[in-house]
């Protein structure tokens, strides 16, 4: 299996992951001030890596932030 750098990845590529990364941002931003839950917060680390905080938030959401509890 070939590993590539940076150097080696397509612009599209680039803007892909760039794509990727603001839609997950946004659309953890808008779900966190539904709730009310820090939505600035939820918005930064959705730019930082690609699936764990939508997974994190989907856990939190079905488990801890229950409103029935």
């Amino acid at each position: 299996m070939k590993h590539y750098g940076p150097e080696e990845i397509p612009l599209w590529g680039f803007i892909l992951i760039g794509m990727i990364l603001i839609t997950q941002s946004s659309v953890l931003f808008l779900k966190a001030k539904k709730r009310g839950k820090v939505p600035w917060l939820w918005g930064i680390v959705g730019l930082i890596q690609f699936p764990v905080p939508s997974i994190v938030f989907f856990i939190l959401t079905k488990t801890a932030w229950r409103k029935n509890l």
